[in-house]
């Protein structure tokens, strides 16, 4: 499995494209923000012969989706979530222009994502782990073969997601990392939703959210 990472918008949003020698990928947390941000994920995809199946959103704050109705317009795929960020795909145009954005809502339909589901794409597989605890329906993307987890905002390099936002819970995802989390083998890398990859063994090590967990 191979991924190309994009930092967009403002809030420099990671989104990832993961695919295999398949040619088959899938788009996770499409955050591009503007004609330019939207034409690179495009250009990529375009210009290496890859075939979307699927988008899937970790969860549904809006500098997570701001390129969804432009992913799903060019390419004419899917959209996968956790049923419990419906309240959050719904609001989220009204919340991006709180911090100052213009996306377009992107609608309301959707695939239901559920806990312990094995998505597949080409010779590849992610399992969904629900966390929630940043919001109510945040998951995790797991590679079990590579030992690779696409984190959202539950997990940083070095912090944690924030959990003031509405349906986030500072106990939760606690208990997620707890959990869900802790029991991974700790030389899986995690690449996050903002900031850089790192690993389960250095953030256990030096993370200050997860030392007290090992």
């Amino acid at each position: 499995m191979e991924l190309k990472t994009f930092y967009f918008n403002a809030l420099r949003t990671c989104c990832y494209l993961v695919y295999d020698q398949t040619g088959h990928c899938i788009i996770i947390d499409p955050g591009c923000f503007g004609h330019t941000e939207e034409q690179r994920l495009a250009g990529y995809i375009l210009n290496n012969n890859l075939n979307p199946l699927y988008i899937v959103n970790t969860h549904c704050h809006f500098d997570h989706l701001m390129g969804l109705g432009f992913v799903r317009k060019t390419f004419n795929i899917p959209f996968r979530m956790h049923p419990l960020e419906i309240e959050n795909l719904k609001r989220a145009a009204n919340y991006a222009q709180l911090f100052g954005f213009y996306m377009i809502q992107p609608g309301s339909d959707y695939t239901a994502l559920s806990d312990g589901e094995v998505l597949t794409f080409g010779n590849s597989e992610l399992k969904v782990i629900h966390t929630p605890g940043h919001s109510p329906g945040s998951v995790c993307l797991y590679d079990t073969k590579g030992d690779v987890l696409f984190t959202g905002d539950l997990l940083f390099a070095g912090s944690v997601g924030r959990t003031d936002l509405p349906g986030g819970d500072y106990d939760q995802l606690m208990d997620s990392l707890s959990k869900k989390i802790g029991v991974l083998p700790h030389q899986t890398r995690i690449y996050p939703g903002h900031g850089p990859s790192s690993t389960l063994a250095d953030e256990f090590a030096v993370n200050p959210y997860l030392q007290h967990l090992v």
